[in-house]
């Protein structure tokens, strides 16, 4: 069976902090340009997971922007934190496994371990583990996960929720696992921010900035977004993923979780008192996602990413046809008039939005 990937010697992340169930494929050339990845992804002739997008090279006023979100949100961040990681514990006990989905969700991973190390002492399990929205979850990698723990004793960890595409992912693979291996994991995803209102375990439902969404794989371990392509990954291979090494000048993971654990003791009472008491999902963001992809004749649902978070990665990964805006959120959003600028893509500043923006990905003409 595989073994885990750890650091250094994948990713930047220490050893201990994450085990990345993932293939090494740093020796492979896998990155495309934007435009010609997005015609073979609407198209039909390529998966999105099949290639990488070319890394974002942030300028100065951009990484600028980033540091001065991560100063304005990492005592909100260490709150949601320690509100999400409490949960957890209540949930699943002194045996919490936490597995995180590669990439977005590995960060917030290693701080609820953190939080629950330093309120606690109790140093969980932690593994990041690839799920790909179209093709499912990692098998092989919850597979090798049963042979180390009680598949009950399982929490999924990502970043945010969107509409809730991931979510639905994360449960129809765990079905079809179930009905083929006989392994059943709980359905359970836990994040930092619920906009979408699709989960039961998350921070908060607001739609905030949460720094690790503005940059790739330099907040992220040096880890690039996974990959599932048939040509590389055999049936029995963990997802694979490349290790950036040849950008540790530019690496702020390290920064970032210091950053938010730094302000655990700050927001250690403020935890306690948090405790809404109905966490029922309520899938509100895809039903505003279907309204905004019938009033902007898209017709596709995946190309409407609703939430800071997903449109930072449109602007940053894909091909972006626009960007809508709720009035009151423009202020706070400077990271992402800042792309918008910088790739000429048109701002619609709305009302009457429960994201704080949505991205629009150009349709495909042909």
């Amino acid at each position: 069976m595989n073994a885990p990937l750890r650091g250094p010697r994948f990713g930047s992340y220490k050893p201990d902090e994450v085990a990345w169930l993932l293939t090494d494929l740093s020796h492979v050339v896998l990155e495309a340009p934007a435009e010609e990845r997005e015609e073979a992804i609407q198209s039909g002739q390529a998966h999105y997971a099949e290639s990488l997008p070319v890394e974002y090279q942030p300028s100065d006023e951009y990484q600028a922007l980033f540091h001065a979100a991560l100063d304005a949100t990492a005592h909100r961040i260490a709150h949601d934190v320690g509100v999400v990681a409490e949960q957890i514990l209540r949930h699943r006990g002194d045996d919490a496994v936490l597995v995180s989905l590669a990439r977005a969700g590995t960060p917030i991973g290693i701080l609820i371990r953190r939080w629950i190390q330093q309120r606690y002492g109790q140093t969980l399990p932690h593994y990041s583990v690839s799920i790909v929205r179209g093709r499912g979850l990692d098998n092989a990698a919850m597979r090798y996960i049963a042979t180390q723990h009680r598949p009950a004793d399982v929490m999924f960890v990502d970043g945010w929720t969107g509409k809730g595409a991931i979510t639905r992912e994360l449960i129809a693979a765990l079905n079809r696992l179930r009905e083929t291996t006989g392994l059943s994991f709980p359905p359970d995803l836990a994040v930092l921010a619920d906009p979408g209102g699709c989960v039961r375990f998350y921070g908060s439902r607001d739609d905030y900035l949460i720094p690790s969404a503005c940059l790739n794989s330099t907040v992220s371990g040096l880890v690039s977004r996974t990959v599932l392509n048939d040509a590389l990954i055999g049936p029995d291979d963990f997802h694979g993923a490349k290790y950036y090494a040849h950008l540790a000048a530019d690496d702020v993971s390290a920064l970032f979780l210091d950053a938010v654990t730094a302000q655990f003791a700050a927001v250690d009472v403020t935890v306690d008192h948090d405790r809404p008491e109905d966490r029922s999902p309520t899938w509100a963001g895809w039903r505003t996602v279907e309204r905004i992809s019938a009033e902007y004749g898209i017709g596709d649902v995946n190309l409407v990413k609703p939430g800071v978070g997903e449109t930072t990665r449109v602007l940053l990964r894909r091909v972006p046809w626009r960007v809508l805006m709720r009035a009151d959120a423009v202020a706070g959003l400077g990271h992402v008039r800042l792309l918008a600028e910088q790739r000429g893509v048109p701002i619609d500043v709305v009302d009457h939005l429960p994201y704080s923006c949505i991205g629009l990905i150009r349709p495909h003409a042909g």
